[in-house]
């Protein structure tokens, strides 16, 4: 009886450590395996083989990507208080051996990795941001990301990490500091508002000035064109009157009458045009015999002389 218990005893023993022999390691995890607690190899997922007793797991290493949030404070060159909310993503390096000792033994355990990691960043934000202006601040949410993945992949790799990414999720500031851009803000609006109005009332003025330039040019060359055609007119009545006198003259010679009856009924026709068109009610006129006879010497001089030219031509 007692040799059967001893039996299955030893049976349980045996099946315990063929059992614990085998080990199961899953996806996205790399096991550390330390013998009396010196590192010996790591084992990749799936089904692996450790010595009973005297090989052990000392950690479980996850080599898929981790976050972590963070909320922090930091101070700029002219003394104002900025609250960044940031997203830190992160994974192990790679896979090679000497990565995942670096992971399994840089930390005493999770809490101090964090912590470091953590603290890290926070740093770098804060001597980048203490070299900046609050005004600044907002439009170089880029710069900061890449200042700290500058400053953070060397460190970061001698501790078997690598920083994937980091987002800035909300950077603000002071509610008076706020206010103030605000403030700020609004009022360069309504400059650009009030340069915006004069650009246009320019443009407007210009354009209604470009027009009344170009209506004064158009009615001068109009009013030029018409003086033109004025003349025209005149000269084509001169001319149609010159014929109508010549042909005149030509009947009353042939009729042995004197042309100067043609000068005197020019004269009296020119006496009534004025009393008909005139806005006056007296026309003053020498009828003296001397100034009569002189008036007729000068219109029967006009007709020689346009007979003459006309003989020469």
């Amino acid at each position: 009886m007692q040799s059967q218990i001893v039996s299955f005893i030893l049976v349980f023993i045996v099946l315990a450590v063929v059992f614990s022999s085998f080990v199961t390691v899953k996806q996205g995890t790399i096991a550390v395996i330390t013998v009396f607690g010196k590192y010996r190899r790591i084992l990749t997922p799936g089904l692996n083989f450790k010595i009973p007793v005297i090989e052990a797991i000392h950690s479980k290493i996850s080599i898929q990507n981790r976050s972590v949030e963070l909320e922090f404070q930091a101070v700029t060159f002219d003394q104002a208080n900025v609250y960044f909310k940031a997203m830190l993503l992160f994974s192990v390096l790679d896979q090679n051996e000497e990565t995942i000792k670096n992971v399994a033994f840089k930390f005493v355990d999770e809490r101090n990795l964090m912590q470091a990691l953590i603290r890290t960043v926070e740093g770098s934000i804060r001597a980048f941001v203490a070299t900046k202006r609050q005004s600044e601040v907002l439009i170089l949410r880029r710069e900061i990301v890449e200042h700290v993945k500058e400053q953070l992949d060397n460190i970061l790799e001698t501790w078997g990490y690598h920083l994937q990414d980091l987002q800035l999720n909300d950077i603000t500031f002071d509610d008076v500091i706020m206010k103030s851009m605000s403030q700020v803000v609004a009022s360069n609006n309504l400059k650009a508002a009030a340069e915006n109005e004069g650009q246009a009332l320019l443009i407007t003025k210009t354009k209604a000035a470009e027009a009344e330039g170009n209506a004064i040019k158009i009615s001068a060359e109009a009013e030029r064109q018409a003086s033109q055609l004025r003349g025209q007119g005149v000269a084509l009545f001169r001319q149609e009157v010159a014929k109508g006198m010549s042909a005149a003259a030509k009947e009353m010679e042939q009729a042995h009458m004197d042309t100067s009856v043609i000068l005197f009924t020019m004269w009296t026709e020119s006496i009534k045009h004025f009393a008909e068109n005139s806005d006056g009610n007296v026309i003053f006129l020498d009828g003296s015999t001397d100034s009569m006879q002189q008036t007729m010497k000068q219109l029967m001089s006009l007709n020689v002389m346009q007979q003459v030219d006309k003989g020469k031509k």
